[in-house]
């Protein structure tokens, strides 16, 4: 999936990587976050984190590797354990260091973002 922070615009921090869903879909945890779907998106965000409030966007990997806004930029960090099939489905042989900061997501607590979850 591809998760970009939207709170400060287009030019937010911005991931590559695989993902958990909760059961119903509405909550997708990745890097230690847990981000609900909003119910009324508005044009910039799908998703809030439920810690922080902050607005993110959550959409599939675009397949010609163009996934930032038209008018964001910064480099994507993208998973370590996520290249593999990342090259795969945009059909590129390397990853292009200039636009990709490589990382490996941390493990997500969803037993305590759940608890969280339902004290808001």
């Amino acid at each position: 999936m591809y998760i970009e922070n939207k709170s400060k615009g287009h030019h937010g921090l911005a991931w590559i990587g695989f993902v958990e869903f909760s059961k119903s879909g509405q909550t997708v945890y990745f890097d230690g976050k847990a981000l609900k779907k909003l119910k009324n998106p508005g044009i910039n965000a799908n998703h809030f984190d439920i810690e922080t409030g902050e607005e993110y966007w959550v959409s599939g990997v675009k397949k010609n590797g163009q996934n930032r806004h038209q008018f964001g930029g910064g480099k994507i960090m993208i998973d370590k354990n996520s290249i593999e099939e990342y090259l795969k489905l945009v059909d590129f042989d390397i990853l292009d260091q200039n636009n990709f900061t490589i990382i490996e997501f941390s493990k997500t607590d969803k037993v305590d973002l759940t608890k969280l979850k339902i004290q808001k």
